[in-house]
């Protein structure tokens, strides 16, 4: 019997890493995790329940509370928090703007990445997982680990048409250049390319693209093995 595969897509906001993880995920028949969705729901659930978000102590004292339950099916993922459905209060601004002060905290971290570590060891097929630091940190002895890029002006695109016109392109561009500082900057598993990954431009590649390039990857990895 063939081993379950552990993919680890990592990378900055807006180079695609949702819709390319899904799409590979559902085409080679894997489980699906969106690290960063735990991530807004921790923070979610900090802002909702009156934690100061700027006091990495309050954040840390409160990171065991929330219940966080993550689905894997890759056509519907879910997300809930105490039972409660998340998916839509979690993309909000307010926590999109918190989310990397959160995500900093290093007991945060801790209670997420077991969270992830157990989801990836309980995929009976294997797991595509996505995030900043999946083959780093999270899952360091994956199958395979790809790190997208793709420039700050093409992203920024992508993001403001995600958000419908909430903000400018170049809003948008300066928030992802803020974040992807804080995001490489902390201390605790901060977004970086896993030595051994295979790192993929998505600047001027169409999804359809990305996707068959990583699953081409996947697929040389199985037979290799």
């Amino acid at each position: 019997m063939e081993s379950p595969v552990i993919v680890a897509i990592d990378g900055p906001s807006g180079t695609g890493k949702s819709s390319t993880s899904k799409a590979v995920a559902a085409k080679l028949g894997l489980s699906y995790l969106d690290t960063g969705a735990q991530y807004r729901a921790i923070t979610w659930w900090m802002l909702s329940n009156g934690v100061d978000v700027s006091d990495s102590d309050a954040v840390a004292n409160a990171s065991a509370k929330p219940v966080i339950v993550s689905g894997t099916e890759p056509a519907g993922p879910t997300i809930t928090v105490d039972g409660e459905d998340a998916s839509g209060p979690i993309r909000t601004h307010e926590v999109t703007a918190a989310v990397s002060a959160v995500s900093a905290v290093p007991e945060v971290r801790t209670r997420l990445v077991g969270l992830q570590r157990a989801a990836a060891s309980s995929a009976p097929e294997g797991i595509v997982v996505e995030g900043r630091d999946i083959g780093t940190t999270v899952l360091p002895d994956a199958t395979l680990k790809i790190f997208l890029t793709a420039s700050a002006e093409a992203r920024a695109f992508r993001r403001s048409g995600e958000l419908k016109g909430a903000q400018s392109v170049q809003a948008t561009q300066d928030a992802l250049v803020k974040r992807d500082a804080a995001d490489s900057g902390r201390k605790t598993s901060p977004l970086a390319k896993a030595d051994d990954a295979i790192e993929v431009d998505t600047t001027d590649l169409s999804l359809d693209q990305v996707i068959e390039c990583i699953v081409t990857l996947i697929e040389e990895k199985r037979a290799a093995r």
